[in-house]
């Protein structure tokens, strides 16, 4: 129990902390793509922050997983924060740090208690649209062949294949743009399915209390109904001449 409470105080002193290295870390992917001419110090530097980043992670990875009382437990229900601490370190390259690092910050984000499914998945959206555009103006903005050579043109791009809308005016043509074009149309979908399954709920939660206040309304008139009925028929007594009326303790018509 003392192990549990010591991972839950963890988890709550560093979430806000890691959250502002992911925001770092987005500036850190940014600059180097939006500015290829920058200079050698610039580059050097996004590329160290992109690493203590990613190292950050990786050590509160490890201390909750020093910190859980399961430890095996603990490496079954977070696959997906193992293999984002792994994946870097099999294959130093920039992109797989940037998926670890997304894999990462969004197991944190969800265990956040004060963000929403909403605020989630709007972040979701956003932050895979930014880093899609870059990673694929990134991959493509030497090619060849392709298509994509400014940030507008990659944003476009990232719009359209994450609502899977594909007008194919822009489309990567390398090979590893198009594993970053598969990625994107899936996560587009998985997302839309969230926003729409959670608008579904919203309206089927709003219809079942209308309908539960109409039936509170239905049974207080219910209720009202009988009272006024009961109401006539002791006036329709008390106003008839005829009504003999009762004593208390005695039979009735016994003087």
């Amino acid at each position: 129990m003392k192990e549990r409470t010591a991972q839950m105080r963890w988890e709550a002193h560093t979430q806000g902390p890691l959250l502002g290295l992911a925001v770092a870390f987005g500036l850190a992917y940014a600059v180097p793509i939006v500015a290829p001419d920058a200079r050698p110090w610039v580059h050097q530097l996004c590329q160290a922050v992109e690493w203590v980043v990613w190292g950050a992670f990786a050590c509160d990875y490890l201390v909750r997983l020093t910190l859980a009382p399961y430890k095996r437990l603990f490496v079954r229900k977070h696959p997906l924060d193992l293999l984002a601490v792994l994946l870097p370190m099999v294959q130093p390259l920039r992109l797989l740090r940037v998926v670890a690092t997304l894999l990462l910050v969004g197991r944190r984000a969800r265990m956040a208690p004060q963000i929403t499914l909403t605020t989630y998945v709007a972040g979701a959206v956003v932050g895979l649209m930014m880093f899609g555009s870059l990673a694929v103006l990134h991959v493509e903005r030497n090619a060849p062949d392709g298509n994509i050579k400014t940030l507008g043109d990659a944003v476009w791009w990232s719009f359209t294949t994450m609502t899977t809308v594909g007008y194919g005016d822009h489309a990567p043509t390398t090979g590893l743009g198009r594993v970053l074009a598969v990625g994107l149309m899936l996560s587009g979908i998985a997302l839309l399915g969230v926003v729409t399954a959670n608008i579904a709920a919203w309206f089927i939660g709003r219809f079942e209390r209308d309908d539960a206040e109409e039936r509170h309304q239905t049974a207080l008139l219910e209720a009202l109904t009988v009272e006024v009925r009961e109401l006539r028929a002791e006036v329709a007594r008390l106003s008839d001449p005829t009504a003999v009326p009762t004593q208390k303790g005695s039979p009735q018509g016994t003087p």
